[in-house]
């Protein structure tokens, strides 16, 4: 399997898995710091997703480069 087939929505699941040590670890540990690096998780899964999801061929201007 390579790398580049899978889809954004694909590696966000996996991204996912993340949370399992994270939960492990606000368990066993405070409560409060499980928090905040569950939201860190959570921030960096998204801005990959955003980072590596397709993009418009044009950015929105027409096929000549004008902006109509």
């Amino acid at each position: 399997m390579e790398f580049e087939a899978l889809s954004p929505r694909a590696t966000l699941l996996v991204g996912l898995l993340a949370l399992v040590p994270v939960a492990w670890y606000a368990l066993g540990s405070s409560m409060a710091a499980g928090v905040v690096s569950a939201i860190n998780v959570a921030l960096i899964l998204s801005c990959l997703y955003l980072a590596f999801s397709p993009v418009e061929s044009h950015h929105g201007h027409g096929s000549n480069g004008s902006s109509t």
